[in-house]
């Protein structure tokens, strides 16, 4: 069989899906079917569906044939439940019923503190109480040379990340990220036409020395890097491998964003990589998952070069963040209390990456919010999100955090969003069984 042949067959499938002939969610012919259009073989054609099924274009279904992907979409991954009584594993989010008392009191107190200057526009990103706060916000969990002057306020992380994108490429540009990595980013560059390819990594984290084949073969104008708990795999890079990160992307002068979203979640700190090479790198911190998604509040510690115009992007984009917003986050940083909110979803983490692990004989992280559950050989990501959602689980497949299209044959669970205890540990239970179940017991194919 011609390996050129079936590479072609792929190809011919691939145009028409980006023609439309053969839409999302279309069902292929048979292999004998398009065999025999193409006048080739079944198994040629097998060989082409299996190369794109490993592209992720197609998804094959024993007994039910196979499929046009949907394109990737955060919805797909961050899945809101359908009611009260389903279990949510798709959301990383910190455990709110512990939060929600002092964050409502906190709203209220900045409601009291509100004047004519604060209701107002200001000049720069934010206010300079409120960039202070960030400062120290940042400081406490790694980051040094921070200042009121090189740190500036968005709409949270995700809206610093898309900023910074957007700053710092060009449409057709290449972004490179840890081959597994938060969907979100990918979103971000697939919707601003960047391209993004993944890094290896290993149990320290992105590896350097695949990092710098990645830059000599694909020249990415940035690299994006979450060094603490990172998303999915919950891996935090330790100190001699973030020394070796910032030496590849100083040698390279190249951009890094540090997305440090989950440093609260170190038992101690971790000098941020950024600190090694201010002048090549954008450091990332916020309070949504310390604190509260609802808070919106994201700050960005960026070289001098750069201050200026992101600071007119701001402006352009949004003006500024809700000053109510900054001022609750305020009160609570200058207080110590949302320090002591954070080492509070810390310990809740610990406690539930101890209950996962004894459900699930599994080895997740010390503290992080998810683990990456590698599936039993006998299932299918799609088909276990699938049964899993019908019996009101609700997880997020692997194949979203695929930066090079590879199949991982895990799922992502969040072990936070579940607000008590015992419903956690029923959830997890029911996942086990599910996994342990057979496929053809529970899917009648």
């Amino acid at each position: 069989m011609s390996v050129a042949k079936f590479k072609q067959i792929a190809k011919t499938i691939e145009a028409r899906i980006e023609s439309g002939e053969y839409p999302k969610g279309f069902k292929l012919p048979t292999h004998r079917v398009l065999a025999d259009e193409l006048n080739t073989t079944p198994a040629t054609v097998a060989k082409a569906y299996q190369l794109l099924v490993d592209k992720k274009r197609v998804e094959s279904f024993v007994g039910r044939g196979t499929f046009v992907c949907a394109p990737s979409r955060l919805s797909d991954v961050i899945q809101p439940a359908d009611d009260e009584t389903d279990f949510n594993f798709s959301i990383l989010q910190p455990c709110l019923s512990q939060n929600l008392s002092p964050l409502r009191d906190a709203m209220m107190n900045a409601a009291d503190h509100l004047s004519c200057h604060l209701m107002g526009y200001t000049e720069n990103s934010g206010h300079e109480s409120h960039r202070l706060a960030a400062v120290t916000w940042a400081k406490k969990f790694g980051l040094t040379g921070g200042n009121v002057n090189n740190t500036l306020l968005t709409n949270g992380a995700q809206h610093g990340l898309s900023l910074l994108i957007h700053t710092l490429t060009e449409p057709g540009d290449t972004i490179a990220v840890e081959a597994l990595t938060y969907p979100g980013i990918m979103a971000i560059a697939q919707a601003a036409g960047r391209h993004v390819v993944g890094v290896k990594f290993d149990e320290q984290g992105m590896c350097p020395d695949d990092l710098q084949q990645v830059i000599t073969q694909h020249q990415p104008k940035l690299v994006i890097v979450v060094p603490s708990h990172q998303n999915p795999t919950g891996i935090t890079m330790p100190s001699v491998r973030r020394d070796a990160i910032a030496t590849v992307i100083e040698r390279n002068n190249i951009w890094l964003i540090e997305d440090d979203i989950y440093g609260f979640l170190n038992p101690d700190p971790i000098a941020a990589i950024s600190n090694r090479i201010p002048l090549h790198s954008f450091h990332i911190s916020g309070l949504s998952k310390a604190l509260s998604p609802a808070l919106r509040c994201g700050f960005l510690k960026v070289p001098e070069s750069h201050i200026a115009v992101l600071q007119a992007t701001i402006r352009a984009n949004i003006w500024l963040s809700s000053p109510l917003n900054y001022i609750a986050a305020t009160q609570l940083i200058e207080s110590g209390e949302a320090f002591e909110l954070a080492e509070n979803q810390r310990e809740i983490a610990c406690k539930r990456q101890q209950i996962a692990r004894d459900i699930l004989s599994h080895d997740g992280n010390e503290s992080g919010f998810q683990i990456w559950w590698p599936l039993p050989q006998q299932w299918q990501q799609e088909r276990f999100v699938m049964e899993a959602k019908n019996q009101g689980l609700i997880v997020s497949s692997g194949r979203y955090f695929n930066a090079n299209g590879d199949d991982p044959k895990h799922i992502r669970l969040s072990l936070m969003a579940i607000n008590s205890e015992q419903r956690l540990q029923k959830g997890l239970k029911l996942l086990r069984d599910l996994a342990r179940s057979d496929v053809s017991s529970v899917i009648p194919f």
